[in-house]
């Protein structure tokens, strides 16, 4: 589904003209380097399909050599209220129709474990970092207008290592963070230190979280 200019506009205003503190974001958006498609049926096979294969045209798009950075976004035409629970659930089946549909092998720059340190998120043969989004958000960072999900190459930050800016600009979102929200997000922890899976819905979690996801050849 083509993406509606008022689902753009609204994610424009939640990132620029709400001053989200991710400032990556912010010049990502700025920038107007982004691809921002509306979906319906959230956390469905259909909507998979769609996913990947708009995911798919993205990424022979994108200048893997140029240093811009660029997202694709997931909007959900979807008028459920979701409670934080709700909404992590929906993201994972979500990204495990994304997997089953998908006919790329897992980036094998990442692990597919989610339990593994090394976790990230594989799409048409590429690692992303997903970041899921919705009204009722504990986060404020969280609290886009519709559920949403933000698939950012894997690539890009490290891409931001071998720059040599990875820690400053780490720092920046993070104290841009304790400033809107009152706190860190207790959840965001560098790539490699712990997986990244707990990170993707934005809910506050402990160690005893399972992640539902599993690796097609481990079904």
């Amino acid at each position: 589904m083509k993406p509606t200019s008022s689902n753009k506009e609204r994610f424009k205003k939640f990132v620029i003209d709400e001053d989200h503190p991710c400032i990556m974001s912010q010049s990502v958006i700025g920038a107007d380097n982004f691809h921002l498609h509306t979906y319906t049926d959230f956390g469905s096979e259909a909507a998979a399909k769609k996913i990947v294969a708009d995911l798919e045209v993205y990424l022979k798009e994108i200048d893997f050599t140029s240093k811009e950075f660029f997202s694709f976004i997931a909007v959900f035409e979807d008028d459920t209220v979701y409670s934080e629970i709700e909404f992590e659930e929906q993201l994972w089946k979500q990204l495990q129709h994304i997997h089953e549909v998908d006919d790329k092998s897992w980036d094998s720059t990442v692990s597919s474990d989610p339990t593994d340190k090394a976790f990230s998120f594989s799409i048409q043969g590429n690692a992303f970092y997903v970041v899921g989004l919705h009204p009722n958000s504990g986060r404020n960072a969280r609290k886009s207008p519709k559920p949403t999900m933000v698939f950012n190459l894997h690539a890009q930050f490290e891409k931001l290592r071998e720059m040599g800016v990875y820690d400053r600009v780490r720092n920046t979102i993070r104290k841009r963070d304790r400033k809107k929200n009152g706190s860190v997000n207790p959840m965001l922890i560098d790539f490699g230190k712990r997986s990244e899976a707990p990170q993707y819905s934005g809910r506050t979690v402990d160690n005893t979280w399972e992640c539902p996801f599993k690796h097609k050849a481990d079904k």
